[in-house]
């Protein structure tokens, strides 16, 4: 369900499980990780770029797959895979079709590039769920959107348009639908032929200032998504995930 390949310089990856809406199962988040971690060691691979299959990005986490195999601990799936793609020195490059829910829009926030389609709808269902942000996204993304508009974002959990991912800094261009691969392709192209370490140091320079607080928000965010998973609030949401209803957090504090 993750495919790669290696292009004029450009390593591929995608989430292939258009069935399920490219919903991501810890098995795939185990194998983007490895695929992450070769593509840089792999010095003939200058630009990563990640997409998904069927005309859609990522539904998120499957629910059902995520309850079986929840992250219990700091080398869960799901953990490895948010510390690969916030570590890349190399460039980082997403083409996004569909829905992008969850890690699907919190993974866009460490891409350098991002191109979207006017179909993509973006979801950060955290506090939805009983539970908290993730991949450093509670810092992350209001630097990008301002306070406001992330707690609009984080705190409803509202599906989002493309439009509003390129007003708020998230995605670089919004495309027709059908052309975002190819633009993504075509730029990923472009970069790959630039001087490959002047660009590494360039993608570090750029993040210098924030790397160290990025890597703390994650660990600690971290921290707290393991809590809240136990809580009162998420066991009623995934309950009523499960059971097709709307969840009652009325008797919560």
């Amino acid at each position: 369900m993750i495919r790669s390949e290696l292009v004029d310089g450009v390593f591929r990856l995608e989430i292939a499980r258009p069935e399920k809406k490219n919903a991501m199962t810890a098995a795939m988040y185990v194998a983007l990780a490895d695929a992450l971690a070769s593509a840089e060691a792999n010095p003939a691979a200058k630009v990563i770029l990640i997409h998904g299959s069927g005309g859609n990005f990522t539904a998120g986490n499957d629910l059902a797959d995520f309850l079986e195999h929840p992250p219990t601990g700091e080398d869960a799936p799901v953990f490895r895979f948010l510390e690969g793609f916030a570590g890349l020195q190399k460039p980082f490059v997403a083409a996004v079709e569909g829905v992008a829910v969850g890690v699907g829009t919190t993974m866009l926030l460490h891409c350098d590039l991002v191109y979207v389609g006017t179909s993509a709808r973006f979801v950060l269902p955290f506090a939805n769920l009983g539970l908290t942000p993730e991949a450093a996204s509670s810092l992350l993304l209001p630097l990008r959107a301002g306070h406001a508009r992330a707690a609009e974002m984080l705190m409803f959990g509202e599906p989002f348009n493309a439009q509003t991912a390129l007003d708020t800094g998230i995605v670089n261009a919004v495309l027709p639908d059908g052309q975002v691969l190819e633009h993504a392709m075509e730029r990923c192209r472009k970069l790959a032929a630039q001087p490959a370490a002047s660009i590494r140091l360039t993608k570090q320079l750029m993040k210098r200032a924030q790397q160290a607080l990025i890597r703390e928000t994650m660990q600690t965010e971290g921290e707290v998504f393991k809590q809240r998973l136990v809580s009162p609030e998420a066991k009623e949401a995934f309950a009523a995930f499960l059971e097709k209803r709307k969840p009652d957090f009325s008797k919560f504090g």
